[in-house]
């Protein structure tokens, strides 16, 4: 039997934090944040925070960003036993058809009352994600009109990990300043500790350019292969404007602000723009085209820390969290932050 290298192996992405360590809100305003910045030429690390990330940044970069913008995706509703159910709607699987993950046991063929006479078909048998199809007063809908309605029925998406509901304010703490086109189940989470003086100050002092990828269940479904190679990614809508693809083709350095902007930007410079992006970044795929990366500290066993693994090395990475522990970094979708140059 062929022994699979440590990169490879998912026990390597484990690591212990302890639970208070995990940033349950936002620190507001979002500059309180800390930054952890890791030069990988010299292997330098400095302790800042995002008050001052922008003297970090080179004045040559083209800072790339995504403006996908959160739905309120997540749905409560009854089966007809009266049983509660929850569902996490993703994209569009095409007009009329949705994935969606569903916690509460519900058989194929299935209806699920929404309430205001809006109702959800479930169309497969369980899995992962499921397809399902929705219905207003038994009238299928199509994607606009769903929107309408998690508009109106939905809640903010924000993770499970927080172990707490969602509350108006999330509305608000939950979305980039950068949002524009609605179809994320979740946030592009390094773009949370920009407020909208921040965003005006970037805008206005670097180059930059937007791509939107819609986050879903390819950025934030786990990994269950012993061996990370073997993890099928699924695929997310990505957009690339024309203007942004010319910026992208000439930039002599390229530094993305979030794990899903700079997968956008690697799947793009692979030759990869017309196609939903499944890219996997890990040590045997690393990041190739960017050279820079502003995240948040991620979840053990997630390909978005293999994702940092792919450009800082497995031990590397590892080391790096271990330094923010000890530091008392706060982790997760509202932590703080690292800049990797």
């Amino acid at each position: 039997m062929t022994s699979i290298p440590p990169e490879f192996l998912l026990s390597s992405y484990h690591y212990d934090l302890p639970p208070e360590y995990i940033a349950s809100t936002p620190l507001l305003p979002p500059e309180q944040a800390k930054l952890l910045v890791y030069e990988r030429a010299t292997g330098r690390i400095t302790h800042s925070s995002f008050a001052h990330v922008f003297d970090f940044f080179p004045q040559n970069a083209l800072v790339v960003l995504n403006d996908t913008k959160v739905i309120k995706a997540r749905l409560y509703g009854y089966k007809a036993s009266g049983g509660r159910v929850e569902l996490l709607i993703h994209n569009p699987h095409n007009l009329c058809y949705f994935n969606a993950q569903i916690k509460g046991r519900i058989s194929q063929g299935s209806m699920i009352d929404l309430g205001q006479g809006y109702s959800c078909e479930v169309l497969t048998p369980p899995s992962n994600l499921r397809q399902v199809c929705f219905h207003h007063h038994q009238k299928p809908l199509k994607w606009e009109k769903v929107l309408n309605m998690l508009e109106l029925l939905g809640h903010m998406p924000i993770p499970p990990y927080l172990k707490r509901a969602d509350t108006p304010t999330d509305i608000q703490t939950y979305q980039s300043v950068f949002a524009k086109h609605p179809g994320a189940i979740a946030a592009p989470t390094a773009s949370l500790h920009f407020s909208e003086r921040a965003k005006e100050h970037l805008l206005a002092h670097f180059q930059h350019a937007f791509l939107t990828l819609h986050v879903g269940a390819g950025t934030f479904v786990g990994v269950e292969c012993a061996d990370i190679r073997e993890h099928p990614m699924h695929a997310e809508a990505l957009f690339i404007p024309e203007e942004t693809q010319r910026a992208l083709d000439r930039a002599p350095y390229i530094l993305c602000v979030g794990t899903t902007a700079l997968r956008g930007v690697e799947h793009y410079k692979r030759g990869e723009a017309l196609k939903p992006c499944d890219l996997f970044l890990h040590p045997g795929n690393p990041v190739t085209h960017a050279q820079a990366l502003l995240t948040n500290f991620h979840l053990p066993k997630s390909t978005l820390i293999m994702l940092v693994a792919s450009m800082v090395g497995l031990q590397t990475c590892l080391e790096l969290y271990k330094i923010a522990i000890e530091h008392k970094y706060r982790f997760y979708s509202y932590g703080d932050g690292m800049l990797i140059l």
